[in-house]
């Protein structure tokens, strides 16, 4: 995929894979980066664009954020040094901000969802969300308003 796109501070970062289906399946309350540990080979897949997200999620593990169901496609020069596609994966964050996480998890049934993955000066990040499962009845309102805001931006194009 490896798209140039900005963060919020304007700092330039290059997106390897986005979850969009989480942001349809869930409401995503606050965004957290984090680093992740990989080890060489991974690093060289994921230049290359083999991840997906899709199915991915973090739980916290004796202190540790750990995102499983990550698939990160064997580096097809690394032989023997290639790791399992879907092992779980530690991520780097403060002792602090994964306590308070876990406890929101635990308290008001919270998920730890991976929204992309991107490189940010040379460091692999991932962007975590902390969110809430939609309803049925709340995918449709969402799409209806999607479907309202382009109705009303194509009638206002049309005016111009």
């Amino acid at each position: 995929m490896s798209i140039l796109a900005a963060d919020k501070k304007g700092e330039p970062r290059k997106i390897i894979a986005q979850n969009r289906e989480a942001r349809h399946e869930y409401f995503v309350i606050e965004t957290l980066e984090t680093g992740i540990e990989l080890v060489g080979t991974e690093v060289k897949s994921l230049r290359n664009g083999g991840c997906n997200l899709k199915d991915s999620w973090v739980d916290v593990d004796d202190g540790e954020l750990i995102v499983k169901g990550m698939h990160i496609s064997p580096y097809e020069m690394g032989n023997i040094f290639n790791r399992e596609p879907r092992r779980p994966r530690r991520l780097l964050a403060h002792k602090g901000e994964i306590r308070r996480l876990a406890q929101q998890i635990k308290l008001q049934g919270y998920t730890l969802v991976p929204l992309s993955l991107y490189f940010k000066h040379g460091r692999v990040k991932l962007e975590l969300g902390l969110c809430k499962g939609k309803k049925l009845y709340d995918k449709r309102a969402s799409a209806a308003a999607r479907d309202a805001k382009r109705d009303i931006d194509r009638a206002l194009k049309t005016q111009r």
